[in-house]
């Protein structure tokens, strides 16, 4: 068999399994798709050799002596069983009702975004693969405010068909990083909120180097872009796991600078909200996304377009 039948096998494979599984989830109370979540995300580190060994790296390549091999590998497998929780919470997905995600979710500085909404300019959140980061939106519908989040389009149609379904069950909408930006200006013009992950490499999109745990780190510069042409204010947060339950923390809006030199101002204010996120990993090491390869793209091999909006 080809690799190239292999790989169209695997994801095939993948995809029918996950249907089953929000089949299957329709039924089963969520401490038992919980513990199943744990249990295959435990499984997955020592299956998934190739995963496993990327986040193993990247942990040596942002800690060095501050850890060793045994320290990181405890890290890495509760990546992995927090990744498994994650799954086994969006098949739960249609089960949410807006009561049940406030009884297991909550929120530190809601008066911040109550705040930025009488502003009357929109909201831009932005955040990290941290947590369960599905569930922000998810929580901020059920607390009464709208809009939607910027993603990252999933290149095989199924798998994007059934993750879009999923987050329109839920009622918030999804804007591609693809397409124009029309939209997400639209939506804050309407002071809705746009949520916005920016915290990896993705060589397609405009962006800066700036650093990220000490080394160059090529960051989307979307979120600043948007938020200089809307004059929305540019909101961290994150979600964190607090053992079956999650915290959102919401923090004061980011003081971007605006010196008159485009470039220069980009830069700096990108900084200003990586710093944010890194902040958020080293507390919380064991919910982030390890596995990617963050510092892949180098100075020097990237034309380093800024882009419009």
């Amino acid at each position: 068999m080809s690799d190239r039948v292999k790989h169209r096998f695997r994801k095939e494979f993948l995809y029918y399994s996950a249907v089953a599984i929000l089949g299957i989830a329709r039924f089963i109370p969520l401490a038992v798709l919980y513990g199943m979540g744990t249990f295959g995300g435990w499984c997955a580190y020592y299956l998934l050799a190739r995963e496993r060994r990327k986040t193993l790296e990247h942990l040596a390549l942002a800690y060095g002596d501050e850890n060793n091999a045994s320290e990181r590998a405890v890290i890495a497998r509760a990546v992995f069983m927090n990744l498994g929780r994650n799954l086994a919470e969006i098949a739960f997905y249609p089960r949410l009702d807006p009561e049940r995600v406030r009884g297991f979710i909550s929120m530190e500085g809601r008066e911040i975004l109550e705040r930025a909404r009488e502003n009357g300019k929109g909201i831009i959140i932005i955040t990290g693969h941290i947590g369960n980061w599905e569930l922000i939106p998810t929580y901020f519908l059920a607390i009464g405010f709208t809009g939607g989040v910027v993603a990252r389009r999933i290149y095989y149609e199924k798998y994007e068909r059934l993750l879009y379904k999923l987050r329109r069950s839920k009622g918030f909408r999804v804007f591609y990083r693809d397409e124009s930006p029309r939209e997400i200006l639209k939506t804050l013009r309407n002071n809705e909120v746009v949520g916005i992950l920016a915290d990896q490499d993705v060589r397609k999109l405009p962006g800066v180097f700036v650093s990220f745990y000490g080394r160059p780190a090529y960051t989307p510069s979307a979120p600043v872009l948007i938020a200089m042409k809307s004059g929305a204010p540019l909101i961290p947060a994150h979600i964190v796991r607090e053992g079956r339950r999650h915290k959102i923390i919401i923090e004061e809006p980011i003081s971007l600078l605006t010196t008159g030199d485009r470039d220069t101002d980009l830069v700096h204010n990108t900084q200003l909200w990586t710093r944010c996120i890194e902040r958020y990993v080293r507390s919380h090491p064991d919910q982030w996304v390890w596995m990617h390869r963050r510092w892949r793209t180098r100075p020097g091999n990237h034309a380093g377009d800024r882009g419009k909006v």
